[in-house]
C-alpha cells in the first residue's frame, strides 16, 4: 500500500509529452486519458434476482493534444509518416511509437507519468485563422493507441 499521507494534487497545467524518449513539448490540454471495460450481462435461467456481469475487452479512446502553434512542425511531420509520401517511403507500414505524458510538480519533476503504447497519429487540426479574432492559434493532434500504464 502507498504512503498514508495526503499529497497536494499537482497543478494540471504543467505537463510534458514525449515520443520514444524525445520531448515534443508542453501542451495546454490533453483529453482522452481514460479506459473503459466492456461489460456483458448474462441471464441465468431460474435466477431472477440478478444477471451475471462478465468483464470483457478494454476500450482506449483516442488522445487529443492541444497547444498553441510553435515554430516546430514535429506533430504534423509525425502525422505525415502515417499517410501519403511518408507512408510510401516507409514501405506502406505505420510504425507505432511509445510516448509518455508526465504531470510535473512545483519543482518541475515528474509526479505521475502515463506511458502510452503503440501510439499512431490519426488527425492533425491547424488553427482557425480569422482576422477579427483575438484567440490563440491552437493546433491539435489526435493519437490512437493500444493502451497506457500509469507510473509514479
Amino acid at each position: 500500500m502507498a504512503d498514508a499521507h495526503t499529497v497536494d494534487p499537482p497543478f494540471v497545467g504543467k505537463f510534458t509529452f514525449e515520443i520514444d524518449g524525445t520531448t515534443i513539448g508542453a501542451f495546454t490540454e490533453v483529453s482522452g486519458l481514460s479506459v473503459q471495460i466492456d461489460v456483458e450481462e448474462l441471464a441465468e435461467g431460474g435466477q431472477n434476482a440478478y444477471t451475471h456481469k462478465l468483464l470483457g475487452r478494454m476500450k482506449w479512446p483516442n488522445l487529443i493534444f492541444k497547444r498553441g502553434v510553435t515554430d516546430t512542425d514535429a506533430l504534423f511531420e509525425w502525422l505525415m509518416t502515417a499517410s501519403g509520401d511518408g507512408l510510401t517511403r516507409a514501405g506502406n507500414k505505420v510504425t507505432p511509437r511509445n510516448g509518455k505524458i508526465s504531470v510535473l510538480n512545483a519543482k518541475g519533476e515528474p509526479m505521475r507519468t502515463w506511458t502510452i503504447m503503440g501510439a499512431k497519429p490519426v488527425k492533425w487540426t491547424g488553427p482557425k485563422l480569422a482576422a477579427s479574432s483575438r484567440d490563440l492559434a491552437i493546433e491539435e493532434l489526435e493519437v490512437c493507441h493500444s493502451g497506457f500504464r500509469s507510473t509514479k
